[in-house]
Parts: C-alpha cells; sequence; structure tokens
C-alpha cells in the first residue's frame, strides 16, 4: 500500500503540522497551570486561615430587651480596627437584635463587653463576624444625626 499525496496548497504540509504539535501543546499546558493557579489561589483565600476572628466568649442575659456579650478578637495585624457584628436570638431561634461593634486597634487578643438592645427575649448573644472594613460612621466621633 502506498500513501496518497494530498495537494499541499488544500491541506498543508505534514511537516509544518508536525512543527506547530509542540507549540500547541506547551501552549494548552500553559493555560492549564494558570487555572490551577488561580483555582488554589481562590481555594486558599476561601478556606485558608482567617486574618481577623471574633468570638462570643461569654453573654448574659440582662432582662426582656437587652443582652451583654463579651467579644473575643485575635487578628493577625492587631493595629489595625476591626469591626464585629454581634446578635441576640431567641429560644426559636429568629434574630432578635442586631448592631455592630467597633474593636479597638490593641496588642494581642482584644475582649470588649457590649450591651445589644433587642426586640424580645434572647436565649443567646454571639459574634455574628468580624471585618477590618471599618464603616466610617463607627471610626468617626460624630454621632449620626436623624
Amino acid at each position: 500500500m502506498t500513501q496518497q499525496q494530498v495537494p499541499q496548497d488544500r491541506y498543508g504540509s505534514r511537516a509544518r503540522s508536525a512543527r506547530t504539535r509542540p507549540v500547541l501543546r506547551w501552549a494548552l499546558l500553559a493555560v492549564v497551570l494558570l487555572a490551577l493557579v488561580g483555582v488554589a489561589l481562590i481555594g486558599y483565600r476561601n478556606l485558608g486561615s482567617a486574618p481577623i476572628e471574633g468570638k462570643q466568649v461569654a453573654f448574659e442575659v440582662i432582662d426582656d430587651h437587652s443582652v451583654r456579650i463579651t467579644v473575643e478578637v485575635q487578628r493577625e495585624d492587631p493595629q489595625r480596627p476591626a469591626d464585629c457584628v454581634v446578635r441576640g436570638r431567641a429560644e426559636s431561634g429568629e434574630e432578635v437584635g442586631r448592631r455592630e461593634v467597633l474593636i479597638h486597634p490593641a496588642n494581642g487578643v482584644s475582649r470588649q463587653d457590649t450591651v445589644l438592645r433587642t426586640s424580645s427575649r434572647a436565649t443567646i448573644g454571639e459574634v455574628y463576624g468580624c471585618t477590618y472594613n471599618v464603616p466610617e460612621y463607627l471610626s468617626t466621633h460624630t454621632r449620626p444625626t436623624g
């Protein structure tokens, strides 16, 4: 059996396509590696250790409309202020109060007490989450009007 000759103008030469195969392989490999690095970076940011962590270390139900919560905040950068959201929940699990608490810069782990006003009796006070993104109304000394 002999191999049939095909017109080079129509189908290209085998020599040229054989040279482009390694280039295509390397390009495909580079794209796959970049995609894997991107997925790994996203996974690390979402599943890695948090730069700031807040937790409730104590709470005390004061009356039917208030609960005292002790917040403990551990930060990678303790010299930066933080904003923590605390909330109170009723026995049913329904949220009955929420507020933001400014955590001032400090050395090491910070602890702060806050009293949360609630719409009905809370059975637990807890920290919902903390962030370094402190809103302007918390970081300024002037209170909002209205």
